[in-house]
């Protein structure tokens, strides 16, 4: 049955390389550490459809439903630990095929392609989100008209604020894991940039071999 809702997909960046330096038990923690946050952030009109390995799908009854439930996602997820990897999200308003519990269609289609966008602590949008975004005093951005993948015409995109301060943060160059600087287990200065890491694992393989992991992604 075909229905207008509103979808969100949130995914972990950096969760590739966090597996490969923490080993397979470390991706089933993480996943599950991101369904248990999606669930307690769920409003009266939310639902989580699916976890999809290091992303959650979630329905929203409407725009405003959406915004709400992606600001207390990045909140949540926040409060479970300080070293996990770097959340983003994407939000679409839109139509879709309601079956078996699950969501098929154009609607989660664009929000999977808006998520891909995004980058670490970052929540991009359509239109309709945006607006609500607004109505509700949230900080928006118009970032312009992207060609998204398998998507017919150029849709407009929006940046909202997540809500979630991340002063004090930095990302593993390793394992992309987020890392309280007061809390790193080590330290590195190497080429003009101080990098922090989650573990002396993470430290000692930085250190054997450098340049395979300063992608510019260290921040």
């Amino acid at each position: 049955m075909g229905v207008e809702r509103s979808f969100v997909i949130a995914d972990l960046v950096g969760f590739t390389a966090a597996v490969d330096a923490h080993g397979d038990e470390v991706a089933v923690e993480l996943a599950e550490t991101l369904v248990r946050a999606a669930d307690r952030a769920l409003g009266p009109g939310d639902a989580v459809v699916k976890g999809m390995g290091d992303a959650v799908l979630v329905v929203s009854e409407g725009p405003r439903d959406a915004v709400g439930f992606v600001r207390r996602l990045f909140d949540e997820f926040a409060d479970e630990a300080d070293q996990l990897p770097v959340l983003r999200a994407g939000a679409h308003h839109g139509s879709a095929i309601a079956r078996g519990g699950d969501y098929f269609g154009a609607g989660v289609n664009v929000a999977a392609r808006v998520a891909d966008l995004s980058a670490g602590c970052q929540v991009l949008a359509t239109g309709a989100i945006a607006e609500a975004a607004r109505g509700l005093g949230v900080g928006v951005v118009d970032l312009g008209w992207y060609d998204l993948r398998n998507v017919s015409d150029p849709v407009q995109v929006f940046e909202i604020d997540c809500g979630h301060d991340v002063r004090g943060h930095t990302i593993d160059p390793v394992c992309q894991m987020r890392v309280e600087r007061s809390g790193a287990a080590g330290s590195l200065r190497h080429g003009g940039r101080q990098l922090w890491f989650c573990s002396l694992e993470c430290v000692g393989r930085f250190a054997a071999d450098p340049e395979r992991y300063l992608d510019g992604n260290a921040r």
